[in-house]
């Protein structure tokens, strides 16, 4: 009678020790990536930040006008507009749409969505830590950094960031330096027809030009004019008043 001799327990463990170091290498960054999120997210709170499109035109040598204005120092006719354009339930969600992201999602393409679904505070942590090229996996990680941008800052600093990093031109970021680029004024002084036109420019601000408007987009900011005065409910975290 013969019995098989079992393989020695160093050499079972052996055969998959290539996997050790690239695991431990992978647990490290991932922690390495948190910290670096979490370091960051304090940071901005209290300091201007700067987005990855920023970052990337000052890499290649290309110029960027961005004048950082609190939130106090840019007009409450764009404050509305942009809440009511770009995500009316913006005081109320959890940082993702849920429901608009379902619908959006069901509908995508291969390549990832091609449309919508994105609240401002998903805008705000793609600009500020991702990449802007559609795709799944962009917005599975955009998904859990806007929750937790909106656990760990307010609705008004949330709003403030997006205004002071959303890009309005080729290099040109923020309410300031649009308001001034496009009218010569300071964002302060934007008027309803002024702040509606720059925020339907910010789905294609390389196309769309605000001082020379086109009669789409005349059209489109003028429908949105219609509805701000009725945009008190959608608007109170941000705590703006009509002017």
């Amino acid at each position: 009678m013969t019995t098989t001799e079992a393989p020695p327990i160093g050499r079972r463990t052996s055969s998959l020790g290539w996997l050790a170091t690239p695991l431990r290498w992978g647990f490290w960054l991932a922690v390495g990536l948190v910290v670096l999120l979490v370091g960051l997210t304090a940071l901005y709170a209290v300091a201007p930040p700067v987005s990855t499109l920023m970052l990337g035109r000052w890499a290649t040598l290309q110029p960027v006008d961005r004048r950082w204005t609190p939130l106090e120092g840019i007009s409450p006719n764009l404050v509305r507009a942009v809440i009511l354009s770009e995500d009316a339930r913006f005081c109320s969600h959890d940082g993702v749409d849920w429901g608009a992201l379902r619908s959006v999602l069901d509908d995508a393409e291969e390549d990832g969505p091609s449309r919508g679904a994105s609240t401002i505070t998903m805008q705000t942590a793609k600009n500020l830590f991702l990449w802007p090229s559609r795709s799944y996996v962009r917005k599975g990680l955009e998904i859990p950094m806007a929750m937790w941008l909106d656990l760990a800052w307010s609705k008004r600093r949330v709003m403030e960031v997006y205004l002071n990093i959303a890009e309005w031109g080729p290099g040109l970021f923020g309410a300031e330096a649009a308001a001034r680029k496009y009218f010569n004024k300071p964002a302060s002084e934007l008027t309803v027809r002024e702040a509606t036109l720059l925020t339907k420019a910010l789905p294609n601000p390389i196309k769309r030009n605000p001082a020379k408007p086109s009669r789409g987009l005349q059209r489109l900011a003028l429908r949105l004019a219609g509805h701000l005065a009725a945009a008190d409910p959608w608007v109170q975290c941000v705590k703006v008043s009509r002017r």
